[in-house]
């Protein structure tokens, strides 16, 4: 099967990693100026010395000022020292801009310009010694241009604003070869700083054109962004994801139990993605929903791909108010029906009725489960109104093999899931309704969602009709991993009859990857104890309930939109294919231009 357009977005993740802490970069720097010193002074050592037997202190600084300017290069002078200074100095400037840095990323950066100066510096070895400092000279007017396109990306896209802090550490540099040199090296390094810096300049241009021409965003500054995010939590990509969005009318279904001596139950199921990441949009969305309701409130995972974000977490107030208005005048029923399960190829159904009403989970665990498409869950909700007003359709989202496209609408997979509801609805339609009982528990976890648990942690409703009883277990986090499932039914099959695990699909467990599911991080052996904590806790409250189900239209919800996260993902890939030859075509220029400006440099200077 092809990879939909949110995998390949997921996947541009393994171009993210972690800065090191600057104390590191700062002794290879330190390091690396010491062993070209080292190599050069082994060469000056080499040559004979014109009187070696009085050889005395002040003949040896006179002869060493004699020497031709190749043997007078310094790795501390020209690399050490300038790195250090934009190490320094580039987070402050930044920050008086108003935007954030990090000394990890000032030190890293530094390091990384460094390497790439010796590189082109001590090129010069290949062809003659004598073109030390045209060589040094290229590589500062390189190190202003890659730093310009880095801060711009990282820290701020207005490139003027990152004129001053990317050429601190070209800008010693120039004076350290003006040092080493001769006064005329600092007008030639100007020249091929703005050689560079144009066709960097340019570069960034060619980057940004196809998402400002496709989405009207910056892709710099969406990137400045995600960093912001990164770093702080800021949610300033939201902006971009609102002027990207769309407004959908989407159906949420929701029960509403009432006990005779314990409080209420609202088991809700949002056509709406938790996600994309963090609190981002509606990355929160099950634990900000629960936290709006007096209510015992579980939210599970309906029918939704990433398109369904939401760009804003404000959006999900309008999810919350139009759920609260939906339960105004609705009728209870005491009887429900006993639960069962269907399957059809892969796909598998626990349904049950409450009332007039069916509640549907749906699961391909052991196989791969992954989020179904709107259409899917519409379509089985259509066909369920011929006998029920109101159809609940979960995707348990419960076995990640790994990072994987939706399921659409007229594949095999979804017509296994469209036949097995079906099935299981005109189970419902026959079966014999008695009176029931509901529990209900919730119990936090003391993991973290870098573990693959959100805020949530475990909440569990338990159903007893005639003598049956059913579990639904709903943690809150984002899929799980391959197995756990299973792992965890063997034991809750042990104290009721039937049972689905569910996750919520909150992707507040995601900042980076998409692949963080319950099980990955910590062993399921280890949290499944709470787990059977969490469902004796609802088996002792047991009470006898009435149910009620309402359909509520969320309307004017803006999220992502439709194919938007394949487009932007097409895009983004099509940006990367082409930055590499772009970027090399770009510096040939430079240093062909370089060539030229060194030639001219030249022969103004003989003539003079």
């Amino acid at each position: 099967m092809a990879q939909g357009g949110d995998v390949k977005l997921g996947q541009l993740t393994k171009y993210i990693f972690t800065a090191p802490s600057w104390k590191r970069s700062l002794f290879l720097l330190i390091l690396l100026g010491l062993v070209i010193d080292g190599a050069n002074a082994r060469a000056w050592l080499s040559l004979p010395f014109p009187n070696s037997i009085a050889f005395t202190l002040p003949a040896a600084v006179s002869y060493y000022f004699s020497l031709p300017e190749q043997f007078l290069f310094s790795g501390t002078i020209a690399f050490t020292i300038p790195a250090i200074a934009a190490l320094v100095l580039t987070k402050p400037i930044i920050e008086y801009c108003g935007k954030t840095m990090t000394w990890n990323r000032s030190a890293l950066l530094a390091l990384a310009c460094t390497v790439f100066g010796v590189i082109i510096t001590l090129g010069s070895l290949v062809i003659s010694v004598k073109l030390i400092p045209l060589f040094y000279a290229i590589s500062l007017g390189f190190i202003f241009g890659l730093r310009l396109f880095i801060l711009v990306a990282i820290s701020d896209y207005r490139l003027p604003r990152m004129l001053l802090p990317a050429f601190t550490q070209s800008g010693v540099g120039i004076l350290a070869g003006i040092l080493l040199f001769s006064p005329a090296f600092g007008l030639f390094a100007l020249v091929l700083h703005t050689v560079f810096g144009l066709g960097f300049a340019l570069l960034i241009w060619m980057i940004e054109r196809p998402l400002q021409r496709a989405f009207r965003i910056r892709g710099l500054a969406f990137i400045n962004a995600f960093i912001a995010h990164m770093t702080d939590g800021s949610k300033d990509m939201e902006e971009f994801f609102r002027e990207i969005g769309e407004e959908v009318f989407v159906p949420q279904v929701s029960f509403f139990f009432h006990r005779s001596n314990a409080g209420p139950v609202i088991f809700t199921v949002p056509n709406l993605h938790p996600g994309p990441m963090g609190e981002i949009g509606g990355g929160n969305l099950p634990k900000v929903i629960h936290d709006h309701f007096d209510e015992e409130t579980l939210v599970a995972h309906g029918c939704a791909t990433h398109d369904f974000n939401l760009v804003s977490e404000s959006e999900i107030g309008k999810v919350i108010e139009t759920v609260k208005r939906s339960r105004d005048g609705i009728g209870y029923s005491a009887m429900a029906g006993r639960s069962g399960r269907i399957t059809n190829g892969t796909a598998q159904v626990l349904y049950q009725r409450f009332g007039d009403s069916v509640l549907l989970v749906t699961t391909r665990s052991p196989h791969r489960t992954e989020d179904l498409d709107f259409s899917i869950g519409a379509t089985i909700m259509a066909e369920g109104h011929r006998w029920f007003p109101h159809v609940a359709v979960v995707d348990a989202h419960n076995c990640m093999t790994d990072l994987s496209s939706p399921v659409l609408l007229a594949t095999l997979t979804a017509t296994e899931y469209q036949k097995a509801s079906i099935d299981a609805m005109d189970a419902c339609r026959t079966t014999p309704l008695y009176p029931f009982k509901i529990g209900v528990s919730h119990l936090l976890l003391p993991y973290a969602r870098e573990q693959g648990f959100g805020d949530l942690g475990i909440q569990v409703l338990v159903s007893e009709v005639d003598g049956q009883r059913t579990a639904y277990i709903l943690i809150d986090g984002n899929n799980m991993g391959e197995g756990v499932r299973e792992y965890l039914l063997q034991q809750i099959h042990t104290k009721v009859d039937n049972a689905e695990v569910m996750t919520t699909d909150s992707h507040v467990v995601n900042t980076i990857t998409g692949k963080n599911p319950v099980g990955m991080n910590v062993p399921v052996s280890e949290f499944s104890p709470y787990v059977m904590r969490a469902l004796d806790e609802a088996i002792g409250n047991l009470e006898a309930a009435q149910a009620a189900a309402s359909t509520a239209r969320c309307e004017h919800i803006v999220v992502f939109g439709s194919n938007r996260i394949s487009q932007l993902a097409s895009t983004v890939n099509a940006m990367l294919v082409f930055v590499a030859p772009l970027s090399l075509a770009m510096l040939l220029l430079a240093f062909l231009l370089s060539l030229v400006a060194y030639v001219s440099t030249s022969q103004i200077f003989s003539s003079g």
